[in-house]
């Protein structure tokens, strides 16, 4: 699933009101069709900008370097 990054939620805003101005082109032109297509990715566009904005509150959490496991020795048989 693609993550937005929060900072990236300006150029959200600019391109819903770029498909809101489409959207009332479409509508004055009676063009169905591209309504239909500009509300559904309206749609999306509003859900992965509320998503991101949740994810912007939400604390980063630490979860260290990974460390190598080191093995055991062999036994050494007498």
């Amino acid at each position: 699933m693609l993550h937005v990054n929060p900072k990236m939620l300006p150029r959200l805003i600019e391109l819903e009101e770029d498909l809101l101005g489409r959207r009332a082109r479409a509508e004055s032109e009676g063009w169905i069709g591209e309504i239909e297509g500009i509300d559904l990715t309206l749609t999306f566009l509003r859900t992965k900008r509320e998503e991101s904005q949740r994810r912007a509150q939400r604390p980063a959490v630490d979860l260290g370097i990974p460390k190598t496991r080191t093995s055991p020795r062999p036994r050494e048989v007498h």
